[in-house]
């Protein structure tokens, strides 16, 4: 991350209508969270591809970047191909398994995406 260019760029999902839902969730959150957030995904960013701890395969075209914040863990699920992630779906870990509405809602605006 010394002046290189990043592997991958960063792409937010966009609905039909126009938001940017992942977008949006990430400016819901404290400041300090967005931060940990970001470095997370620029560590991604530059260094793709990554394995645990910092990114999981979920499913085909899958991955989830893992960030712990200072009293709760946030999932940042995406997809990457043709030099770029595009997020797909944030959220703040509640249980220990990714819960399945996540992973469906991600399922989803991948179809849509492709």
């Amino acid at each position: 991350m010394n002046g290189t260019e990043p592997i991958l760029s960063v792409a937010f999902f966009r609905t039909g209508s126009g938001n940017e839902p992942v977008r949006e969730w990430l400016r819901s959150l404290p400041r300090e969270e967005r931060r940990l957030i970001g470095e997370d995904l620029k560590t991604v960013q530059f260094g793709w591809p990554l394995g645990m701890p910092l990114v999981r395969k979920l499913d085909k075209g899958l991955w989830e970047v893992r960030s712990r914040l200072p009293d709760r863990i946030a999932r940042v699920i995406f997809t990457s191909g043709e030099g770029r992630m595009v997020l797909l779906h944030g959220f703040i870990k509640k249980s220990q398994r990714t819960p399945q509405e996540d992973l469906e809602l991600a399922k989803t605006r991948l179809r849509m995406l492709l």
